[in-house]
């Protein structure tokens, strides 16, 4: 897991509780383990104009079982942002999971009725 800070300074404090909560969905999903996962938190705000700063977390997961996860939320305090991305990250992941189930189920199926065996 990398994670990488953009207009906003690096915290230890951010980096743990990022950590801790993508952990648990590494505890979930095990074949997380195997993929690049890119973490990146980012603050936004204009320097010609006052107004409240805006937190964007994105994450990014490439590799064997869920390549292609793209997650971005945005809140503004950086650790519902997170808290919004990891719940999201878990729907998601549960839906590419099943996806991934169903769609190999389907070839096998297909796989066994072109041989002619019993299902």
């Amino acid at each position: 897991m990398k994670i990488v800070f953009k207009n906003l300074e690096k915290s230890e404090i951010a980096k743990d509780a990022v950590r801790e909560r993508v952990s648990e969905l590494v505890e979930k999903f095990p074949d997380l383990k195997k993929s690049s996962v890119l973490v990146t938190l980012e603050m936004h705000n204009s320097p010609q104009q006052a107004g409240p700063d805006s937190f964007s977390i994105s994450l990014r997961v490439s590799g064997e079982r869920y390549d292609g996860i793209n997650l971005t939320k945005y809140s503004p305090s950086l650790y519902i942002a997170l808290a919004d991305l990891v719940e999201h990250a878990l729907e998601s992941l549960n839906r590419y999971s099943d996806k991934k189930r169903v769609l190999e189920r389907s070839m096998h199926r297909k796989f066994l009725l072109k041989n002619k065996q019993p299902i």
